[in-house]
């Protein structure tokens, strides 16, 4: 089955209690046809979670829904125009990191990639745009212990995709899985 009827089965974008933070999972088709996920490394002078890879996301602001966080913060983050998204396909499950407390919401959509992003080096230190088929191949992925935690690890040249960004990519794979 392709790839976005698959996300159509997606459910909708939650609203959790606590949750202070949305992402916004951006998909598209390159020019050969390939599915590919945007994803940023955070500059290594940030304050919380220097250097990880992640989703363009970050904090709510006041009276602001999931899916509008996402929008702004990809807008902010890597100067994907809001009119860019085409498709708010649903969400993932939200997740945490170190503070339980405050869940951080995905929201998956179908994008038109600009012609170009534009990196904001205050919150991105370089933009990276794999393929779904690079991503599903398991033997780049590895389970490991992390303070008595087993976590996916995904290695790039440009950093390591792990943690909660990890977990949302491995949900979204497994949907996209659900066709085999």
């Amino acid at each position: 089955m392709e790839t976005w009827t698959l996300l159509q089965a997606l459910p909708p974008v939650v609203d959790p209690p606590g949750a202070e933070y949305a992402v916004l999972v951006p998909l598209y088709t390159d020019n050969q046809g390939d599915v590919r996920v945007v994803l940023t490394r955070r500059p290594d002078h940030m304050p919380t979670h220097p250097g990880d890879i992640v989703f363009p996301g970050g904090h709510r602001e006041d009276g602001e829904e999931p899916i509008a966080t996402a929008t702004r913060e990809a807008w902010e983050e890597i100067g994907l125009p809001p009119q860019n998204i085409l498709e708010i396909f649903g969400g993932l499950e939200p997740v945490t990191t170190r503070d339980r407390t405050k869940p951080i919401v995905p929201v998956v959509a179908r994008i038109a990639r600009p012609d170009e992003f534009v990196a904001d080096p205050r919150e991105v230190d370089v933009i990276i745009e794999p393929t779904i088929a690079e991503l599903m191949d398991d033997s780049r992925w590895a389970l490991r212990d992390w303070f008595g935690h087993d976590l996916w690890f995904f290695e790039f040249p440009e950093g390591i995709l792990w943690g909660a960004t990890a977990f949302m990519m491995r949900e979204l794979l497994d949907h996209l899985r659900s066709d085999d």
